[in-house]
């Protein structure tokens, strides 16, 4: 419904991110109010607003997903809890990035201020060798990478969710599969999923298996058709009466073995029964006053973004105004200095050693910041990574979770590539994931992301990928949680979540208009600035050319943002990104704005 002209101040208000007193935020109001976007610009301010609630929100990509986790949070259930139960239905409704045979990254916050992340990445099979994608001339074959077999690594995603259930969960394990098992028995397709079937439908004819589920009747399935989903169903069933061993033992496992045998691959039930989950210390740092408290390596959105962050506080952003040629030209320098620094140190943990304290310090990033010039771009080239010599698909998916008691959950996970490397393990029903490319395959030679990485990330056996996963959560100046958001969108997935942070702390945006506003990326090689399409005025990207950025409109949208504010009333303020999508839903929902 269009609200009316007496609701519109109201909602405004209720719209604010929590900063203290009545008096500052309706000043924050009016400061908001002067921000404009590009009129080019395919989603202008106020064409979606904020779903209220005030008993939990959820946040994903997909409604039939969101709507799962919110019937768990109806149930009493937590955030870990309604996180599980929305990630199994996502592997069932969003196939070409939701999954079993993937991997991700948790990062959680409890109400007693229990912080914690998770990762559950894939892992290198113990068959896997450093050269392995390189052909007898020592040139990477991206085709082995990319699609089929050897491209995948070992699924993490179940491992995950029962660890995060094991260590936060409250409702019983198997109720939180209910239902994933009953959409995968028969689900209506929808738009979203009948487009990306359609525009996959040659790819999906490479396997039998996929083909089978995908393509029944041999042509891409319609809006309205029913897609029956029996092997999955089966493998949901053991996963929800086994635990993990559903998965990575047993009869799952030994059908994973035999399509890897049948397609010349080399991940092994072995394998599958030595992954494990890893608790890891989230990467926490300041900025204006707030906590941002993200993933550590081996993803590498957290210690990035804490660069790039910590460079541009040095500037007086809001006084320069959103997305001027000043903030884009010094939004650029902050970022292609972070990426230099990724591409260059960044990989598993539990094999090499990284200096993310530095990186992710004020000092480190008063010294970088010396190096740029506030009137000119500094050609990549240029750039080397600062502390001497020394990534993840557009296809990923992210949700956001709060709960009634304030319970705060950030869940980013992907099979990398659109339906990953395209092989579904016959008999088990489940799309595997084509991460293995996300290592270096060769130093130098930039993945299908464009991104250019050091011996750091290089394939080992048993060793995790780097990724650029930004699952995060920002807590307000006195401790309580503000915001949850994370995105996909492979390299993008940093600079992304980056400006949505910056767009609620410097320029006090809601939910909604912090999601709706354009975003531009670089990272560091290729040498490029990107705006999305009719994000920036031709005066802007004129000037920024004049400034010595090679500037470039990207023809489709970055990221898919899903967040969620925490209000000072305490209500939740849900927005889910037009950019693909998804659906916010909320638990005692106080008022549904549409504008």
């Amino acid at each position: 419904m269009i609200p009316s002209r007496a609701l519109l101040p109201l909602l405004a208000l209720l719209a604010l991110p929590r900063c203290g007193p009545a008096g500052p935020a309706r000043a924050e109001a009016s400061a908001q109010d002067t921000i404009t976007f590009a009129s080019g610009w395919d989603f202008p301010r106020g064409s979606i607003a904020p779903v209220l609630a005030a008993r939990g929100m959820v946040v994903s990509t997909d409604r039939v997903a969101s709507e799962v986790g919110a019937e768990i949070l109806r149930r009493n259930g937590n955030a870990v809890d309604a996180a599980i139960a929305t990630h199994f239905a996502l592997a069932v409704v969003n196939p070409e990035a939701g999954n079993i045979g993937g991997g991700g990254f948790l990062v959680v916050r409890m109400k007693d201020g229990t912080t914690a992340s998770l990762d559950f990445r894939e892992t290198a099979p113990m068959a896997a060798s450093a050269d392995m994608f390189l052909d007898s001339l020592g040139n990477v074959s991206d085709s082995l990478s990319l699609i089929g077999h050897q491209a995948a690594g070992v699924p993490g995603s179940v491992a995950g969710m029962w660890e995060a259930h094991r260590r936060f969960g409250t409702l019983p394990w198997a109720s939180l599969l209910e239902p994933a098992i009953n959409l995968a028995e028969g689900l209506v397709i929808h738009e979203r999923l009948a487009y990306s079937l359609r525009m996959m439908e040659d790819r999906l004819r490479l396997f039998p298996a996929t083909t089978a589920i995908f393509l029944p009747s041999g042509t891409a399935p319609r809006v309205g058709d029913r897609l029956v989903q029996a092997d999955l169903a089966g493998t949901l069933r053991r996963i929800a009466a086994e635990g993990a061993d559903g998965f990575y033992k047993g009869r799952t496992a030994q059908l994973v073995d035999e399509e890897m045998r049948r397609g010349g691959g080399i991940m092994t039930a072995e394998d599958l029964g030595r992954y494990r989950a890893v608790w890891r210390d989230p990467i926490r740092f300041g900025y204006r006053g707030h906590e941002v408290i993200s993933m550590p390596p081996p993803s590498s959105g957290g210690v990035t973004m804490a660069e790039l962050l910590n460079i541009l506080e040095g500037y007086d952003l809001r006084r320069m105004g959103y997305l001027s040629a000043e903030h884009a030209h010094l939004f650029a320098e902050a970022t292609r200095r972070a990426y230099a620094d990724r591409n260059s140190y960044l990989g598993d943990p539990d094999f090499v050693q990284m200096p993310l304290a530095r990186m992710a310090s004020d000092a480190y990033a008063a010294e970088r910041r010396r190096t740029i010039d506030r009137n000119r771009a500094t050609p990549s080239s240029a750039i080397t990574p600062g502390l001497g010599a020394a990534d993840e698909g557009e296809h990923t998916t992210h949700y956001s979770i709060v709960d009634a008691n304030g319970n705060a959950v950030a869940v980013t996970t992907t099979l990398n590539s659109l339906y990953g490397n395209l092989v579904t393990v016959a008999g088990a029903g489940f799309l595997l994931n084509n991460e293995m490319d996300d290592f270096t395959s060769k130093p130098g030679i930039p993945n299908q992301f464009g991104l250019v990485q050091g011996r750091a990330n290089a394939i080992a056996p048993g060793k995790r990928m780097l990724s650029a996963m930004t699952p995060t959560i920002v807590l307000d100046p006195t401790g309580r949680v503000l915001l949850v958001t994370g995105t996909p969108g492979g390299s993008t997935i940093i600079t992304s979540v980056a400006q949505v942070v910056s767009n609620v702390v410097d320029f006090r945006m809601d939910v909604a208009t912090a999601t709706l506003a354009p975003r531009l990326h670089h990272q560091h090689l290729p040498d490029t600035l990107r705006y999305e399409r009719g994000g920036l005025t031709a005066a802007t990207a004129a000037r920024l050319r004049a400034m010595g950025h090679a500037v470039a409109e990207r023809q489709g949208f970055q990221g898919d943002e899903n967040s969620i504010v925490i209000l000072p009333s305490g209500y939740q303020a849900g927005a889910s990104d037009p950019r693909r999508g998804g659906a916010a839903v909320g638990v005692g929902e106080v008022r549904r704005v549409v504008q």
